[in-house]
């Protein structure tokens, strides 16, 4: 995958948020996979991602989703794949539909001013969509250590509004799954000002903070967990 293509992919604290990315598609059978939603899709990175490997994808936001998502489907010529809806991931309207339900930081937002149950309710509401046997891939903020949560009521405008999950909760949100295996990752890169700085400070995570930290310091939990 081309720097570029993983930009698009994931848009933001790219090398971290990447994790996600490798994981599942090592741990995916994707030739039994046929069709997907993508959650808080917006721009739509992650339908792109399944659409290239031509896996039939509805992308989906709560409103306008197609005029902030389609030029970047254009771009890579998969529009044939997908198709754009809005959906309220509170109030999914499948059932035992979808092979792959995915998303990437939207729970914290989901669940501003401190609304657990919402959160709650949308993974039961994925896993109502899924089919028999399907999967959700998902990647999302944790609530980290103390100075994550100092920094963002500090300089992150929506900070004080977001209900940041723990690894406790995301556990406890999944255990209606089968199965599901989470992984956390991420120390230092949410603090660079630039993706640069982004980068670097991830490099330092890898070869030395995301060994040594408690689970419970890091701000990316990310995995699968299969209906």
């Amino acid at each position: 995958m081309t720097k570029e293509l993983q930009k698009d992919i994931i848009q933001w604290d790219i090398r971290s948020w990447s994790k996600a990315l490798t994981f599942w598609e090592d741990h995916v059978d994707w030739e039994n996979v046929e069709n997907g939603l993508e959650l808080g899709g917006h721009e739509g990175g992650l339908s792109l991602w399944l659409a290239l490997k031509e896996k039939t994808i509805v992308c989906s936001d709560l409103k306008d989703v197609k005029s902030t998502a389609e030029k970047l489907h254009l771009k890579h010529g998969v529009s044939s794949f997908i198709t754009y809806q809005d959906i309220d991931a509170t109030n999914i309207p499948y059932e035992n539909h979808f092979d792959i339900i995915v998303f990437k930081s939207i729970i914290g937002g989901i669940g501003r001013d401190n609304n657990y149950e919402i959160q709650q309710k949308v993974f039961k509401e994925i896993y109502k969509a899924l089919k028999p046997g399907g999967k959700l891939l998902f990647a999302e903020n944790l609530i980290a250590s103390p100075l994550h949560r100092f920094m963002r009521k500090r300089f992150v405008k929506w900070g004080n509004a977001w209900r940041y999950v723990s690894v406790k909760e995301m556990n406890k949100f999944l255990s209606d799954f089968s199965t599901f295996q989470l992984k956390t990752t991420g120390v230092l890169a949410s603090f660079g000002r630039n993706e640069s700085q982004r980068n670097v400070l991830s490099k330092i995570d890898e070869i030395v903070l995301n060994r040594v930290c408690s689970e419970n310091w890091k701000y990316i939990s990310y995995g699968i967990a299969v209906k």
